[in-house]
């Protein structure tokens, strides 16, 4: 993970130190879907896929330019993440994460406006989250962080983003991470195994 953050940071200099124009600035939002794949959070219970969530991804972005339409896409966001009926039964997992995504971007101009295609890693850190199980009418509700609830705070993994900026700044996009690091806490000596897995889309502006 040191290798990710490492990546990362040269990317930033980068962007600042051979752009040739100024940063553009951001702000955006929509709805954000999401999932996890988990395995033998308790014992042998084997691999799935929980139900999709639905929260919200929102937050500030700054695209530093690198060459012409080549652009480092950067940005702080919050990001609400999770799943439901998890291990079929009425439990729900709430997470909210601040994320930082550090995009590689092509922005073509393609009619009135220019496209955005980018990929690049993200690190994200929990600020947040609750597991909520129904039993009846009856529900409880367990820090997800906390020293019962089983996940780690850190996480990180692959984004992908593509969308359409017009010109006047008004901006279109989709967006999707698949989470590469474990996030179970096994300090008990368990194999378990969630990762965080979303797609969404947004609207933003851009000056």
């Amino acid at each position: 993970m040191k290798k990710v953050l490492l990546f990362s940071a040269a990317l930033l200099i980068a962007g600042v130190t051979f752009g040739q124009s100024k940063p553009k600035f951001g702000i955006l939002a929509g709805p954000n879907f999401s999932s996890a794949t988990i395995k033998n959070l308790t014992e042998n219970s084997g691999k799935e896929t929980t139900d999709l969530l639905v929260g919200v991804r929102a937050g500030v972005t700054v695209d530093l330019p690198l060459a012409d339409e080549f652009y480092i896409g950067t940005g702080l966001l919050f990001a609400g993440k999770g799943g439901k009926n998890i291990m079929d039964a009425d439990v729900k997992a709430n997470l909210s994460y601040l994320q930082l995504p550090i995009n590689f971007l092509f922005k073509p101009e393609v009619g009135a406006g220019s496209l955005n295609l980018g990929a690049g890693p993200y690190v994200a850190y929990g600020i947040g989250g609750k597991f909520k199980t129904k039993v009846g009418d009856v529900e409880t509700k367990t820090d997800a962080f906390g020293d019962n609830g089983g996940l780690k705070r850190f996480d990180a993994g692959l984004g992908l983003v593509a969308g359409y900026e017009l010109k006047t700044g008004l901006y279109l996009g989709i967006n999707a991470d698949l989470g590469l690091v474990n996030i179970a806490d096994n300090e008990g000596g368990g194999d378990g195994s969630w990762k965080n897995t979303s797609f969404g889309v947004s609207v933003g502006y851009k000056f």
